[in-house]
């Protein structure tokens, strides 16, 4: 889904940049150019930002 229409910003862009360790908007707006036009983008992709800060890490319960 689009984010950000000004610049063609999909929620999949944001959350592959977010899982890079990102965790403010300023580096979504220095890597992708996040609400640089308009600015209405900027409180969805902060909701997204929240989902990598509030996600539990990943643990590997398989036995080695």
């Amino acid at each position: 889904m689009y984010v950000c229409i000004c610049r063609q910003i999909t929620d999949t862009q944001i959350r592959e940049v977010c899982s890079t360790g990102t965790s403010r908007i300023a580096d979504l707006r220095d890597q992708l150019g996040l609400a640089t036009e308009c600015g209405k983008c900027g409180k969805h992709a902060l909701s997204i930002i929240s989902e990598f800060k509030n996600a539990a890490p990943f643990v590997n319960a398989a036995p080695a």
